[in-house]
């Protein structure tokens, strides 16, 4: 899909993030060019699918609150960056590729996904997620309020995030078509134990459950 917006400037981009209180620790790590800016809420149907995108500038910014009822989705290398100046609520949030999500507000999903990304991931309120998964050096560069719901990653990972948060065995918390059997091949590498990453792919790109 494409999203209605108007091309802004960076210098047209840096005022708007200053008056809606976006603090400079994290928009100065953009690519300083132009965005495409959409003027309030936006509500997506579906999955959101970033790659599938074709903004005339470097991303996009939404001057509001972001609400998509499917997945949010960066696998490749490049993709438009995403700054929410407002909350976000997404049915689930998949980064991969050199992934750039900035959000003022809180964050609201059912799954946030992060593998093998060059990212910059920025949360200026909570994460509350029916399960946060990090993989292959993926963690959020900040979360500043709460971080609520289930982890599954790594310690290394799980160290970074700055939280004290739950990090039960992933057979508790998703699918059993999702877990990985020790010796298992999983095309995207994930590296959290028991998570086979391709089929958890799979079923948060088709929209499906994830979740026990």
């Amino acid at each position: 899909m494409n999203i209605t917006a108007v091309h802004h400037s960076w210098h047209d981009c840096v005022a708007l993030f200053e008056s809606r209180g976006l603090p400079s620790s994290s928009y100065r790590n953009l690519y300083q060019e132009g965005y495409d800016v959409h003027a309030g809420r936006l509500a997506v149907s579906g999955p959101l699918d970033l790659d599938a995108t074709e903004p005339y500038g470097t991303g996009f910014v939404v001057d509001g609150d972001l609400e998509v009822t499917g997945t949010i989705l960066n696998l490749d290398d490049g993709c438009p960056a995403l700054i929410v100046l407002g909350d976000l609520t997404a049915g689930a949030v998949y980064l991969e590729g050199d992934a750039k999500l900035l959000v003022r507000g809180t964050v609201r999903v059912g799954a946030f996904v992060g593998n093998m990304t060059d990212k910059l991931v920025m949360i200026g309120g909570d994460l509350r997620a029916g399960v946060t998964v990090l993989s292959g050096g993926f963690f959020p560069d900040l979360v500043a309020g709460a971080l609520t719901g289930p982890v599954l990653a790594q310690p290394y990972a799980v160290a970074e995030l700055g939280h004290d948060v739950a990090t039960p065995p992933a057979a508790e918390v998703l699918l059993p078509e999702l877990l990985r059997a020790d010796g298992e091949e999983d095309g995207h590498y994930f590296d959290v134990p028991g998570v086979h990453g391709s089929r958890l792919f799979a079923h948060l790109e088709a929209g499906r459950p994830v979740l026990r």
